[in-house]
């Protein structure tokens, strides 16, 4: 594969969805775009980096199991899902490529060798790629969410994209639990169009307003904690200069909570 590949940013749905009947119904329509993002993309990758916005650390770590195991970050979800296998191999040689260019630029950053696979990489990738039969590795945020330093790391890990790694962004465009019920349908309506708005900018004022998230419409409404939001930042700063595409936009019919993804590049 010789082209440079685009980035992403996705909505990986509410825990172990796929594996639930009703929440796979639920979440038909992320489904649905999740499967057309790979029927798009064509090709399958080389392997894919996944920054996931259930993991977060000091320094970036970066998953170096040839096999990682499955982490279960949920509760009160059905027996079964605790038993979920997602068996794609783990991807060391590019993790370890991975660690040289952030540690080229000054990055702190190191490989751990257990870490599993959280739900938001499995949860998405169960329906993306349910064969599981392609490399996988996360790279952790920072504890921080500091958007200046999260664009830095994906400036870094940049020339991946012209080696066949597709990198992902996995989180949630809105993402407070307690306003699930309808009363986070105007405020995540607010920050949906401040967010289209600032992905279509030219890349100057796009960088701006994204060091400077919390003054969009509702930010904070939206993320009260930016954990989900975090990705976004490492999936732009690899193509920070490059054309945004909205992938995904849709607002339930039941909670009203609208959501978006993106493609860069």
């Amino acid at each position: 594969m010789s082209n440079t590949l685009p980035t992403y940013f996705i909505s990986h749905g509410g825990g172990p969805w796929p594996w639930v009947p009703p929440m796979r119904e639920f979440f038909a329509p992320l489904e649905a775009s999740l499967k057309q993002m790979v029927a798009d993309f064509g090709e399958k990758p080389k392997a894919i980096l996944m920054i996931s916005g259930h993991w977060e650390e000091d320094d970036v770590a970066i998953m170096g199991s040839s096999k990682p195991p499955m982490i279960y970050d949920y509760s009160g979800f059905p027996p079964h899902t605790y038993e979920i296998q997602y068996s794609a191999s783990g991807a060391p040689d590019v993790a370890a490529r991975a660690l040289d260019l952030l540690q080229s630029v000054g990055i702190k950053a190191h490989i751990d060798p257990s870490r599993g696979y959280d739900h938001g990489l499995y949860a998405p990738m169960e329906v993306m790629y349910p064969n599981a039969d392609m490399p996988i590795f996360q790279v952790s945020m920072l504890k921080s969410y500091d958007p200046a330093d999260h664009i830095a790391i994906g400036r870094a890990l940049k020339p991946l994209r012209d080696e066949g790694i597709m990198i992902v962004g996995s989180g949630l465009s809105f993402h407070n639990l307690r306003l699930m019920r309808g009363e986070g349908a105007a405020p995540s309506a607010e920050f949906d169009a401040w967010l289209f708005d600032t992905m279509n900018a030219a890349p100057d004022a796009r960088h701006a307003a994204i060091l400077n998230w919390e003054t969009a419409p509702a930010a904070r409404i939206c993320h009260a904690q930016e954990d989900h939001l975090v990705p976004l930042f490492v999936a732009l700063g690899a193509a920070e200069n490059e054309l945004a595409e909205r992938i995904f936009h849709h607002t339930s019919e039941t909670s009203g909570i609208t959501v978006s993804n993106y493609k860069f590049g």
